[in-house]
């Protein structure tokens, strides 16, 4: 059996010291079907002060920045939901780690694809409420926490789990040059495009970060010292998570950058078009973190 240092992963038969980190054997007969470690990335947790919090929208939600691990188990055919649960739930209380917040609810599967950023979750989910578990937790000097979501299978299928471990940290700066506004015009003229990597957005959503404003300067720049410029802005993303998720997001944020353009350096709109293609144009392989930080970026493309 394969043992996996981590926040937490599924539990049968367990092995703890208790600590800020936990040791934790695999539970058996699962099976890891997805897993990424990222130095740092965002995650939405849920955290609940009372028993109202009986759906996601009733929480609070905390945006945590840090290293992140994520691990997706198909269950056992003969392993229920509720049984995996409690295990889990079990060596969180045994390893005195805080709990944050319990859910029992199908909206959970939603939260834990387009909040937390794992791939499609949704899809082995049964209908009912009553077999979708949520649990999120910390340790007692902050300085680590767990989320797990544990759902029964649709029609018979074997169930799934979702496993975050999050350790917060600041984000190491000053490891990419602002590309210039006259880098940008060299390369739209031998290439016709140029990818644009210092545009950053809040967590799965189209909200530019204010650590873009001087990137986004720098196009605002480019455009003005060439007035017969016109670009499209293009969207991209890795191929994590749902297709026309990815498709629709990749255009919002587009559409955000050449909102941006337009109402605060006063960019004519016909000179801008906004579009997303998602994961459809890969510059490197989506099977690494590497390539998939390559793959999500905005592109300046030469009308």
């Amino acid at each position: 059996m394969r043992w996996i240092k981590v926040a937490v992963a599924i539990v049968m038969v367990l092995s703890l010291t208790v600590r800020a980190e936990l040791i934790f054997s695999q539970f058996p007969g699962s099976k890891l079907i997805y897993h990424t470690k990222k130095n740092f990335d965002e995650i939405a947790i849920l955290k609940s002060n009372n028993a109202k919090c009986k759906r996601p929208n009733d929480c609070s939600k905390e945006t945590i920045d840090g290293k992140i691990e994520r691990f997706v188990y198909r269950l056992p055919q003969n392993r229920t939901a509720l049984e995996v649960y409690k295990n889990f739930e079990m060596a969180i209380k045994r390893a005195d780690f805080q709990i944050l917040a319990q859910l029992r609810t199908k909206q959970i599967r939603y939260f834990i694809e387009k909040d937390c950023g794992f791939p499609d979750i949704n899809g082995f989910g049964s209908e009912n409420d009553r077999d979708h578990f949520y649990i999120s937790a910390q340790s007692k000097d902050k300085s680590e926490y767990v989320m797990v979501y544990v759902g029964e299978g649709y029609r018979g299928r074997p169930g799934k789990a979702a496993i975050a471990v999050i350790k917060p940290k600041q984000m190491e700066t000053g490891l990419v040059r602002i590309i210039d506004a006259k880098t940008m015009k060299r390369q739209i003229e031998a290439n016709g495009h140029i990818p644009i990597y210092g545009i950053y957005f809040d967590f799965n959503k189209a909200t530019l970060k204010p650590s873009s404003e001087p990137t986004i300067k720098e196009i605002a720049k480019l455009l003005k010292e060439n007035p017969s410029l016109k670009l499209y802005v293009v969207g991209h993303t890795d191929n994590i998570g749902n297709l026309n998720y990815n498709m629709e997001l990749s255009k919002r944020r587009a559409k955000a950058v050449v909102d941006e353009l337009i109402n605060k350096y006063n960019i004519d709109p016909s000179r801008l078009k906004a579009f997303g293609v998602g994961p459809l144009a890969p510059v490197s392989t989506n099977k690494t973190e590497e390539g998939r930080a390559k793959n999500r970026r905005v592109e300046l493309i030469e009308q």
